[in-house]
């Protein structure tokens, strides 16, 4: 079997296969370049020749920023509005090449401590390389699934992510698990990608579109629905914008008129950072927020 051909084309009816998929691409992405993945749905499809930069936001002023470690994978700045305090305990979920980790460091200090989870091993091993460089010893990859985190019960301090979630099949399994490894009165601040509208059939179902950040996007009331029912509080949209995928990567999916009405049809795809606190005996926190944007590119 060509494998390439089976990944793109083939439905996907299992959680253990849209994990498959997602782990034997995200292998190939942590090859690529940073410039690849930026033009691309999370380097997953062909990039675009039009637009440089379809989700990622811009790190290179961020304090902490490592520019080995980012492979231009995100769809927000999570650490920007997690509340990182010296002496914390950070975990990061799908923390790829480390780039959130560093970050995250940087507000830890040399007395706090940094984990970063990701369950391909391409992406630990470069992780762990950037690690070494640095000469960050209170920074650790764990190789793992975030759905089951290899993290004892009341951990973390903070927990962020950057566009991982919607990666996962069972997102509410993940929540849940958020919400064990966090300490009581502990908070998370994660960016991903959802859904206001349903997307045409051939993007729901191909599994590019899937690695690409976007198939795997759920609606965003279900999302914090989700969080909700975990039993999180002080739930806040920190940030939000709108995510535009270009007329020529979605022409490998859809005809033209089917692009026409996908554009025009009123499904919304964004990029939300959403703070949450689980019941502790800490006050509920001020919750950093951005102002909203007028437009599609205004908050990147």
């Amino acid at each position: 079997i060509n494998r390439n051909i089976a990944i793109t084309h083939r439905d996907m009816n299992t959680e253990q296969e849209l994990k498959d998929v997602v782990k034997e691409k995200y292998a190939r992405i942590a090859e690529q370049g940073k410039v690849e993945n930026a033009a691309s749905c999370c380097g997953a499809t062909t990039p675009s020749n039009k637009v440089y930069n379809i989700m990622m936001d811009d790190y290179t002023d961020t304090e902490g920023y490592v520019e080995d470690a980012d492979l231009g994978l995100g769809c927000g700045l999570p650490t920007q509005f997690a509340q990182i305090q010296k002496g914390d305990v950070v975990i990061d979920l799908g923390s790829g090449a480390g780039n959130d980790c560093f970050v995250a460091r940087h507000e830890t200090g040399a007395e706090g401590k940094v984990i970063g989870i990701d369950f391909t091993p391409a992406m630990i091993k470069k992780a762990r390389a950037n690690a070494e460089k640095m000469g960050y010893h209170n920074v650790e990859f764990r190789e793992g699934d975030i759905d089951e985190m290899p993290v004892n019960d009341n951990t973390a301090d903070v927990i962020v992510s950057n566009c991982v979630l919607n990666l996962v099949p069972n997102k509410p399994k993940v929540i849940n698990e958020i919400f064990r490894v966090l300490k009581p009165g502990g908070h998370f601040s994660i960016s991903d990608i959802v859904l206001i509208g349903d997307l045409p059939e051939a993007l729901q179902k191909d599994a590019e579109m899937y690695a690409g950040c976007v198939a795997g996007a759920i609606q965003k009331a279900d999302y914090l629905g989700a969080i909700e029912t975990a039993g999180f509080e002080n739930i806040t949209i920190q940030k939000e914008k709108t995510i535009v995928i270009p007329d020529d990567i979605l022409g490998k999916y859809l005809s033209a008129e089917e692009i026409q009405n996908f554009n025009n049809g009123g499904t919304g795809i964004y990029s939300v950072t959403v703070f949450a606190q689980k019941p502790g005996d800490k006050p509920l926190k001020e919750v950093v927020k951005q102002e909203a944007c007028c437009g599609p590119s205004c908050c990147s």
